[in-house]
Order: C-alpha cells, then structure tokens, then sequence
C-alpha cells in the first residue's frame, strides 16, 4: 500500500484509504460486483449485497404506494432504470439473482394495483375484467387492505409476466 501511495503521488491521485486495500478479490467490492468461485475453481461475477439493496431501495422509491399515478405511469418511470441497470450488471453469472429481483419486482407491483384499486368490489371488478375466475378474484378482494398478502400467489395467475410485458415493463432475467 505504501509503494501504492507513493506511485499515485507522483501522479498527484490520491487513495481513498477507506475504500482501497491491498487483499485478495474475494470478499472485496469493486463497482457493484462481487468476486466467487465456482465448480471447477472457476470465477465468477455476482452483483453484490449492497448494490442490490440500492436497487431495492430505488425501486420502492420509484413505486411508492402514496403517490396517485397509473400502473403504466409507474412502469415508465422504471423502465430507464431497469434497463440501465440490466446493461451495466450484464456480466453478472447468477441467473438466480435477476431471477428473484424480477420476482420482487412484478410482486410489488401487483401490490400497487390492489392499492390502486383500493376496495373489495373494485378489486373483485378489475380482476373479473382481466379473466380472473370468481374463486380467485374473491379470495384476492375479500383481503381488503393487504396489498403485499394480496398480490401474492393467486394474483400471478390474473397479473402475468405477459400481463406486465404489455404494460411496457423490462424483464431482468
């Protein structure tokens, strides 16, 4: 570190000492990436624990249930981040982690939905609209101001991938 330090003040760069070590890769942080290994001794990229906190972060900012707009308003207000965000963690080798952030994703947005929807009957109306049987737009309806509890199992059958895909909304994995 030290012969780091002097090489960089040459250059007139200075260390961050808070964010600089001299280490091994594995464990350390590197613009949002993570270092692992997999079978094989092989390594590999992962988004790391923090970056995908404030992926979170930004998506509950971005869909705040408080604010009056329309799902469609919502999605485009996602979609620049989701596809900035898909482009710059394109090498990450963990389908499983696009997996469950697209999950996350359209969940929180069926929650929206029931939110906008607000009543029983309303809920019950739209989602018979959308195709849903009587079984299943009753059982969703009658939770009435649980939106995350709602929007869970039986509304993926009524608010599909394809549903959201119409809707203008990017897919991560």
């Amino acid at each position: 570190m030290g012969w780091l330090r002097r090489l960089y003040g040459k250059l007139r760069l200075e260390i961050n000492e808070a964010k600089s070590a001299v280490s091994s890769v594995f464990g350390r942080k590197f613009l949002g990436y993570a270092l692992w290994v997999a079978k094989g001794r092989e390594v590999k990229y992962k988004v790391a624990a923090k970056a995908i906190g404030n992926f979170k972060a930004r998506i509950r900012q971005l869909t705040r249930r408080s604010i009056g707009r329309s799902i469609s308003q919502v999605v485009d207000k996602l979609r620049p981040y989701l596809l900035g965000w898909k482009a710059y963690f394109g090498l990450v080798q963990t389908p499983g982690v696009w997996r469950e952030l697209d999950e996350w994703l359209r969940h929180r947005l069926r929650a929206l939905q029931l939110r906008h929807w607000k009543r029983g009957a309303t809920i019950y109306r739209e989602l018979r609209s959308l195709g849903a049987t009587h079984d299943v737009a009753r059982q969703v309806s009658v939770n009435g101001r649980r939106w995350w509890r709602g929007s869970a199992k039986l509304l993926n059958s009524v608010l599909t991938i394809a549903h959201f895909d119409r809707l203008g909304l990017p897919r991560l994995s």
